[in-house]
C-alpha cells in the first residue's frame, strides 16, 4: 500500500483506538479492493470516509444499490476487485440484478448494515430488515452475519476470501447491535 490510508493506520496508528470500520478497511485493502460502490449510509460512514481519503481506491456514490452490482461486475471484468456497501433496505432493490453474478459466476462482496432488527425504532424498516437474509439466500448469495463489533472484521475477511476464491456473491450482514439503535428523539436533534 503506497502511502494510502492503510499505511497511516498501520504505521502511525489512528488518533483513537481502532474500531471495526478501521479493521474492515485494512482487510478490504489487503484483499485488493480498488472500487467501492455505495449509497450513503450512517452505518458505513467511517468506512466510507476511509475510502474517500484513499487515493488508490475509486469510491462511487450510487443512485440505487443495484447499480453497484453492475459496476462491480464491470470492475471484475476489467481486472479489479470491489465491494458494495449498502443498508438492508437497499437489498430489496438488488434482487433482480443479483442474477448477474450468480449466473455469470462473478464474485460480489456486499457489506450490509442491518435495520429492522434489534432496537429498531422505525416500523418501515422491519419488512426488509427481516427479509434481507432469506431474500439474499433465495437468490444464491452466501450470507454470514456479525452481531458483535469484534466479529465484523473476521466475517468480512472470510467473506472476501469466499467471494474472490470461489467467484460467488457473498454478503456480510452487520447487525444493529454493532451499529447501535437509533430513535426518533436522536434524529430530531440532528
Amino acid at each position: 500500500m503506497n502511502g494510502g490510508r492503510a499505511d497511516a493506520l498501520t504505521e502511525a496508528g489512528p488518533a483513537q483506538a481502532p474500531t471495526w470500520p478501521d479493521e474492515v478497511y485494512l482487510i478490504l485493502k489487503k484483499a485488493g479492493i480498488r472500487q467501492v460502490g455505495m449509497v450513503p449510509d450512517a452505518g458505513h460512514s467511517r468506512l466510507i470516509r476511509a475510502f474517500e481519503a484513499d487515493s488508490e481506491t475509486r469510491l462511487v456514490t450510487l443512485t440505487t444499490e443495484e447499480e453497484g452490482i453492475a459496476m462491480l461486475a464491470g470492475a471484475w471484468l476489467g481486472g479489479e476487485r470491489g465491494v458494495l456497501l449498502l443498508q438492508s433496505s437497499g437489498v430489496g432493490n438488488c434482487i433482480n440484478m443479483l442474477s448477474l453474478p450468480v449466473i455469470c459466476r462473478m464474485p460480489l462482496l456486499m457489506l450490509v448494515t442491518m435495520r429492522g432488527d434489534w432496537g429498531e425504532f422505525n416500523p418501515w424498516q422491519l419488512p426488509m430488515g427481516q427479509g434481507t437474509k432469506p431474500s439474499l439466500e433465495a437468490m444464491g448469495v452466501v450470507v454470514t452475519r456479525a452481531d458483535e463489533p469484534h466479529l465484523v472484521a473476521s466475517a468480512v475477511s472470510g467473506a472476501a476470501d469466499l467471494a474472490f476464491n470461489t467467484w460467488r456473491p457473498v454478503a456480510v450482514l452487520i447487525g444493529q447491535r454493532v451499529l447501535g439503535a437509533k430513535n426518533f428523539k436522536e434524529l430530531a436533534r440532528k
